[in-house]
C-alpha cells in the first residue's frame, strides 16, 4: 500500500478487485453465477475462483460453488478501506476512548480492534498511528464491570427484568426495554422503556443489582424506540 498525494492510502489492484467482487456481491440477495460475476470485473472465471477463495479465507461469508452461483451472507466482515491520515487518527482516538472508558469486554475490544488496524497499515504509517497527537483523558475510575447482558437483550430486542437501586437507596423491581447504553466518563447509562414508569427513564448500570434477560421481545423495533426518545429528549433541551 502507498500513499497517494491527496493522503489516502491507494490499495494494490488485486486488492481493489477483491473489494470491488464483494460490493457487487453486496447488491444482491439471491445467488449470482461466477460467469457473470467474472464478466462484471472483466476477469477469467478461474482468477473469479481465486478471488472468491481469497475472500472466504479473509473472513468473507461468501457461500456457493461453481456452477451454483454465490452469495454474501450478512455480517461484521471489514475489508481492507482507503483512509485518509485523518480518518486514522479519528479511528485511533475513538478506540482509546472506548479502551479507556469502556467496560470490561469492550475496553478489551477495543484493544484488539486497535492491534488489527495498526497491523493492516503501511509500515511507514504504523509509527505515526501510534503518535498520533490526539488523546483521552486519564482511564476511568469506575468499578469494572460486564454490560455483555445489556448489549445482548439491546441486539435481540428483548425484554430485561432488573432490581434497580436508586440513589436514595431505594429499590424496586422493574421490566424495561434497552435501546441504548451511553458511555460517559461519569458513569454508564443504560436507556430503556420502563413499563412501571410506562415512559423512557435513564438506568446507571452499576445501580443495577440484578438483571435476567426475558424470553419475551418487546413489541416495538429499537430503533424506533431510540428515535422517539432522541426526540423527546431534545424536545426536553429545547425547552
Amino acid at each position: 500500500m502507498t500513499l497517494s498525494e491527496s493522503g489516502s492510502i491507494m490499495l494494490p489492484m488485486r486488492t481493489e478487485r477483491l473489494l470491488q467482487l464483494l460490493q457487487i456481491l453486496r447488491q444482491h440477495r439471491l445467488p449470482v453465477s461466477g460467469q457473470r460475476l467474472a464478466d462484471e470485473l472483466n476477469i477469467s472465471i478461474r482468477t473469479l475462483y481465486r478471488d472468491i477463495a481469497t475472500l472466504q479465507a479473509q473472513g468473507a461469508q461468501i457461500e456457493g460453488e461453481p456452477g451454483m452461483g454465490y452469495v454474501l451472507k450478512p455480517g461484521f466482515f471489514l475489508p481492507p478501506l482507503m483512509l485518509t491520515e485523518d480518518e486514522i487518527s479519528a479511528i485511533m482516538l475513538g478506540v482509546r476512548w472506548v479502551s479507556a472508558f469502556g467496560d470490561v469486554p469492550m475496553a478489551s475490544a477495543a484493544d484488539s480492534a486497535l492491534a488489527k488496524v495498526t497491523a493492516v497499515l503501511p509500515a511507514d504509517l504504523v509509527q505515526g498511528a501510534n503518535e498520533v497527537p490526539l488523546r483521552v483523558g486519564p482511564p476511568s475510575e469506575l468499578a469494572p464491570e460486564d454490560l455483555t447482558l445489556f448489549r445482548k437483550a439491546i441486539r435481540l430486542e428483548r425484554k430485561l427484568a432488573i432490581r434497580y437501586r436508586a440513589a436514595d437507596g431505594q429499590e424496586s423491581n422493574r421490566v424495561i426495554w434497552p435501546f441504548a447504553i451511553g458511555y460517559f466518563a461519569q458513569g454508564r447509562v443504560l436507556a430503556a422503556w420502563c413499563e412501571l414508569r410506562q415512559d423512557f427513564r435513564h438506568f446507571r448500570t452499576e445501580w443495577v443489582a440484578d438483571a435476567l434477560m426475558m424470553d419475551q421481545g418487546y413489541p416495538r423495533r429499537r430503533h424506533g424506540l431510540f428515535r422517539e426518545w432522541r426526540e423527546k429528549e431534545l424536545r426536553l433541551r429545547q425547552g
